[in-house]
């Protein structure tokens, strides 16, 4: 019993001792906003419309001339069937970010948020 208690605690060390240069970095990420967003007319011949939108980036907490990954997540209201959620992923980089998604004729935009954000390095101190 002693001998399997004290492979479980080695085993346990060495397991969190894997975890510790993940911990020795700090993670930082950017503050984003949207700015001037649009939702366009139909375009012929697809009939497609453009969302458009600047996503300003505040990268202060980021090392110099950081750039990173980020989401945004939509809810698709849809003309014909039930609403859907979709994420687009797009990057990141001071001081903003001119983002374009299109949808089909028989959608639209009923809300729209940031979803994750990569973290990037930290900006020395």
């Amino acid at each position: 019993m002693k001998h399997s208690c004290a492979s479980a605690f080695l085993a346990g060390v060495i397991g969190l001792a894997g975890l510790a240069p993940a911990f020795d970095q700090p993670s930082c990420r950017p503050t984003l906003a949207f700015k001037e967003v649009a939702f366009s007319a139909m375009q012929p011949p697809t009939m497609q419309r453009k969302w458009t939108a600047v996503v300003s980036v505040d990268a202060a907490p980021c090392a110099a001339n950081s750039k990173g990954r980020f989401e945004i997540v939509f809810t698709r209201l849809q003309e014909f069937g039930p609403d859907t959620e979709s994420r687009e992923e797009f990057t990141w980089a001071a001081p903003a970010v001119n983002i374009a998604v299109d949808f089909a004729p028989t959608e639209a935009v009923q809300s729209y948020r940031i979803g994750n954000i990569a973290p990037c390095p930290c900006a020395a101190d």
